[in-house]
């Protein structure tokens, strides 16, 4: 049997790496946090400052000031001798290959033997960051994405190095499931993974098919009314969204997809965002941090408070609206079926993103319940996007993209030569693999 993980190094001490931390500490394991030495003063001010918030706030990442006891601090150039004996090293630094990659050899020179190195990263290809590493890294070496706030969120994406021992695959994946409580996802060495990869879709698309809905007549608020609650997606829908990640992470990420995603790929025409988008972002009117993005709340006179919309058609605020949706745009199947401008969004953006999950399997991930997984857990998405087809029929919304000229999706493809109608069968106890047989959902 697989040694038990008991002893934890965290890699940087954000707001990510202080969450992971404080769950694996809450867990019971004894954590190492480390980050860069204080530039003047205490040189583990940054760890310890960083070990201090996770009681702060009104949503504390310790629920239990004692499992802070099993937290010690330290930094990079003076405590790095300590990863000798640590079971599991989480590197959480910067999103930048170049760093990411001086840091491994670090961090590989320092662990000891037996230990996993894992990568928290929402996008850089684990493969860039160990070419040319030693066999000895690349076989204890996988990336595990989880998504913020780490306390709350279940979604934990694993992602295994192509020459990882199956046993440390093993001892890591029951770790995070059982000793941290997370919802493990397997991907695969992907841009973006899975998640990130379908979810940076649904809002790019979205992002760049407003400009019809806006000259249609319809505004914002129409459009985030549409995506949220009737489509199973939270109350931010697309532009709250935006504003909670900010402008500047989704900045990042369309520079990613526009060197990485291979060059036939669907998400290529909406890996840019749109020109009065992309002002605001040049600008640093990027979200909640900066103050406002789409949304903002303002003070009144009497000392109330005004939400307030970023008009995207005048390029300038006004007070926010209700949006109403009729009887039969309250669900995605009334939606999707309907011939009016929202319901044509809908289409190109919700029915777009369940298409381009459809052909990304088995390349994203080897089966659909990890897809639909991913997006449940890591979006709050009520159903994932083959629940999705499900729900709308598979026969309906293949003859749809029939009709609009567009290519059949893989997995559909598989679904009609199958001989199935759903994706899920017997009450979602099976799923359709790739190999056009239906076998038992994981538990």
């Amino acid at each position: 049997m697989a040694a038990k993980i008991e002893k934890v190094a965290v890699i940087g001490s954000g707001t990510m790496g202080a969450g992971i931390a404080a769950l694996a500490a809450s867990s019971g394991a004894q954590v190492l946090l480390l980050d860069m030495p204080a530039k003047e003063g205490e040189r583990n001010a940054v760890a310890a400052g960083a070990k201090a918030r996770m009681l702060e706030g009104r949503a504390p990442m310790l629920d239990d000031a004692a499992a802070a006891d099993r937290i010690s601090v330290g930094n990079f150039d003076d405590d790095m001798g300590k990863l000798a004996d640590v079971d599991w090293i989480c590197e959480v630094i910067v999103e930048n290959l170049a760093i990411k990659r001086s840091m491994f050899e670090r961090l590989e020179a320092a662990r000891g033997d037996g230990s996993i190195l894992t990568t928290n990263t929402s996008g850089i290809p684990l493969h860039a960051i160990t070419e040319g590493m030693p066999a000895r890294l690349l076989k204890d070496v996988a990336v595990t994405h989880f998504f913020n706030p780490v306390k709350v969120m279940k979604l934990v994406e694993l992602v295994p190095g192509e020459e990882m021992d199956k046993g440390q695959l093993d001892r890591i994946a029951t770790y995070l499931d059982g000793g941290l409580g997370k919802g493990v996802v397997w991907g695969k060495d992907t841009v973006n993974f899975i998640a990130n990869r379908i979810g940076c879709f649904w809002m790019l698309a979205g992002l760049n098919e407003a400009q019809a809905a806006f000259d249609a007549g319809l505004d914002l608020e129409d459009l985030d009314a549409a995506l949220g609650a009737p489509v199973g997606v939270p109350p931010t829908a697309l532009y709250g969204l935006l504003d909670l990640v900010g402008l500047d992470v989704l900045g990042l990420v369309s520079t990613n997809l526009q060197e990485n995603l291979p060059a036939d790929d669907a998400g290529r025409p909406y890996a840019q965002l749109p020109p009065k988008v992309d002002a605001m972002y040049k600008r640093g009117q990027i979200g909640r941090k900066a103050g406002g993005g789409f949304y903002r709340m303002t003070k009144t006179d009497d000392g109330g408070r005004l939400k307030e919309t970023f008009d995207l058609k005048t390029e300038s605020w006004r007070e926010s609206k209700t949006a109403e949706l009729s009887p039969d745009q309250q669900s995605l199947a009334g939606l999707l079926g309907g011939d009016d401008a929202l319901s044509r969004f809908v289409w190109k953006t919700m029915g777009a993103t369940m298409a381009y999950a459809a052909e990304l399997v088995p390349e994203i991930a080897d089966d659909i319940v990890n897809v639909d997984r991913a997006m449940r857990w890591g979006f709050n998405w009520r159903q994932g996007p083959f629940e999705m087809i499900d729900a709308v029929g598979a026969d309906s919304f293949a003859t749809r993209l029939k009709a609009e000229g567009m290519a059949l999706p893989n997995m559909l493809q598989v679904l009609q030569t199958s001989g199935g109608k759903s994706f899920y069968r017997n009450d979602g106890a099976e799923f359709l693999g790739v190999d056009g047989q239906y076998h038992k959902v994981p538990a």
